[in-house]
């Protein structure tokens, strides 16, 4: 058996999947992602230890910032800190923000290149003149941990996903982990973001829910969201998602963050008046944001595997 196979048997089976018509009563089921994040993490770090027994060497992230950004230093600390809990090299590459784009993309191609390095993740966003497009169509689709690159799009767009864009992926994932079931059920994400609103609709279409993507010409925000018993909100608006718009017994997810006026930090979704509606819902913060960094983990050794052609 091999390592994986033993963090997988000793996993706790899956509470039997209930839509929103069965969801429990009463106020919501605040789904605890960080939890989650840490047995993904300790998923990983088993498996960095059985690859590491094998080849000799940890698998290896590769992070790259260019510029200051304060949110994106916080980020990138988060995940430099979490690869060495889970035994996976890290890389760090912190560029000027005045770096031209001819000299990352250099820094890609050579990254590319390092046997050591099985991932690559490019911290988004990136100082003007530098186009994200180009820089991540730059890295090889094999490393690309982010599930951003056209390649692992295209995959995930034909069902047959390889490296899955983070966020997403832990929608999936927490969904999984409470029971919620998603085929057949009517869901509606809010946004369309390459980042997020078009690879979660994906997502969703993979696991056969029937899906509504809402953007910036959607006609009628509410009625799309009332309808909803599966919602994922990604836009980073304070309050967007009315409390009262949210389907009775729906599943919620709130992946949007933002500050609120009072200093807060907050998602999408009017947390308290929904949590009197749903079935479930996320916080935020500790809900998807720890998560994205858990599937981050995941996606590297998983790129470590594939590389080095081991289960």
């Amino acid at each position: 058996m091999s390592e994986r196979e033993a963090v997988t048997a000793a996993r706790p089976a899956a509470p039997a999947a209930r839509s929103a018509s069965s969801a429990p009563a009463g106020r919501a089921v605040v789904m605890d992602g960080a939890a989650l994040a840490r047995k993904v993490r300790h998923e990983v770090a088993a498996r960095a230890a059985g690859f590491a027994a094998r080849t000799g060497r940890r698998p290896g992230l590769a992070v790259v910032q260019v510029g200051e950004d304060r949110a994106s230093s916080v980020y990138v600390s988060y995940k430099r800190k979490a690869c060495q809990e889970a035994g996976i090299e890290s890389f760090g590459h912190d560029l000027p923000a005045a770096t031209a784009e001819s000299q990352l993309l250099a820094l890609i191609a050579e990254l590319n290149r390092d046997e050591r390095v099985d991932g690559i993740l490019v911290q988004l966003p990136l100082p003007g003149g530098l186009s994200p497009d180009r820089i991540m169509d730059a890295i090889d689709p094999r490393k690309d941990v982010d599930g951003f690159h056209p390649v692992n799009f295209g995959l995930l767009a034909q069902k047959r996903p390889r490296l899955r864009p983070c966020t997403p992926y832990g929608v999936i994932r927490l969904a999984q982990e409470y029971g919620i079931a998603l085929r057949g059920v009517k869901a509606t994400v809010v946004g369309d973001s390459t980042i997020v609103g078009r690879p979660m609709a994906m997502e969703l279409l993979l696991a056969e829910a029937t899906v509504t993507v809402c953007h910036i010409a959607t006609r009628d925000l509410r009625a799309d969201v009332e309808r909803a018993e599966v919602l994922v909100s990604a836009v980073g608006k304070a309050g967007l998602i009315r409390g009262d718009w949210i389907r009775p017994g729906a599943a919620v997810f709130d992946v949007g963050i933002s500050w609120a006026a009072n200093g807060k930090l907050c998602g999408d979704v009017e947390f308290e008046r929904a949590a009197e509606r749903a079935g479930w819902i996320t916080p935020v913060p500790g809900g998807l944001g720890p998560m994205t960094i858990a599937m981050l983990l995941s996606n590297t050794i998983d790129a470590a595997c594939a590389r080095a052609g081991t289960s």
